[in-house]
């Protein structure tokens, strides 16, 4: 779609659960933003979150047509595709949860039908957004090792799909960003415990250039982690995602002297990095630019965890 130029967007919220009511508060607060809509098929659950951020409750996506400029998607992942697909062709941009979808297929349609209408189309990576994340990456140059740590109490949502695509497909697309090189290995094991889903996940990547991560996600646990550490020649990097923080150590070295080790917390500002992803996600479509997560990456890192998830053994 064509830039908007000087005028608000409209944006509608299609699913208003957990994620979705989230997605109408914050909208509903950026002045330049109207949020025309919020749909959900339970209409209390609609009517609700309309009347908490001041706008129309609606029960079907059809009632948009002509209304909106963008809509955010938070419906189950098995409805992303079919949501998605025809707003994209009309060139309603949309920002899409994560994982995009349930196949790289499915991916692939949601990225054509946005490049043929030219309709903006982001994933809700979110932990991109993170602060910590934003001011970390820029660091992390030719790793070799990455750890990776992200563990949290069983959330009672998300629970149509593996640990993979709930929780460590975060991970994976950080990964894909800051590496820059093809996964050549992937070695995994995953275990079902409270569901029928996998619900703690391990799994160990190789890359084309000889980085080689490890990841441990869980949703059963009764600790709430969320780190990346990443080791590099001479430096070292820790993000801890959920408290905002990063520390950089390194060593310092200077001719006749023996080199000692310098570093310690940095300066990162705090912010919700969901706010910070709706605001690039309609920054994008007021300029009809590129959003930090898009289409593309999105479907890189649910093809990887396809992956993972094959070779521990799970569809």
């Amino acid at each position: 779609m064509p830039a908007i130029g000087s005028g608000r967007p409209r944006v509608a919220v299609v699913g208003v659960g957990h994620f979705g009511r989230h997605h109408a508060r914050i909208l509903s607060g950026l002045p330049e933003v109207h949020l025309e809509a919020v749909v959900d098929i339970d209409v209390a659950r609609a009517e609700s979150v309309a009347s908490e951020t001041g706008t129309s409750p609606e029960t079907d996506v059809t009632a948009l047509d002509g209304r909106v400029d963008a809509v955010t998607l938070a419906v189950p992942t098995a409805s992303h595709h079919a949501v998605a697909v025809p707003l994209l062709k009309r060139g309603v941009s949309v920002l899409v949860e994560k994982p995009m979808a349930r196949s790289v297929a499915e991916a692939d349609e949601m990225i054509a039908a946005a490049q043929a209408s030219g309709a903006v189309l982001a994933i809700g990576h979110t932990e991109r957004h993170n602060p910590a994340v934003t001011v970390a990456l820029p660091l992390v140059r030719s790793p070799r090792f990455i750890e990776v740590h992200r563990i949290g109490a069983f959330p009672g949502r998300s629970l149509d799909i593996d640990v993979i695509f709930d929780v460590m497909i975060h991970d994976l697309d950080i990964l894909l960003t800051v590496v820059g090189a093809e996964v050549t290995s992937v070695e995994a094991v995953g275990v079902p415990v409270l569901t029928d889903r996998v619900d703690i996940a391990n799994a160990r990547l190789r890359f084309e250039s000889g980085c080689v991560a490890n990841l441990t996600a869980s949703r059963i646990s009764r600790e709430r982690i969320r780190k990346l550490r990443f080791f590099q020649q001479d430096a070292y990097i820790s993000v801890d995602c959920a408290e905002q923080e990063v520390e950089r150590w390194q060593v310092a070295r200077s001719k006749g002297t023996t080199p000692v080790i310098d570093g310690g917390k940095l300066n990162v500002p705090r912010g919700e990095p969901l706010e910070r992803e709706l605001d690039d996600f309609m920054t994008s479509v007021l300029a009809a630019s590129s959003p930090v997560v898009g289409g593309v990456a999105g479907r890189d890192a649910l093809a990887l965890a396809h992956r993972v998830a094959q070779a521990m053994g799970t569809p």
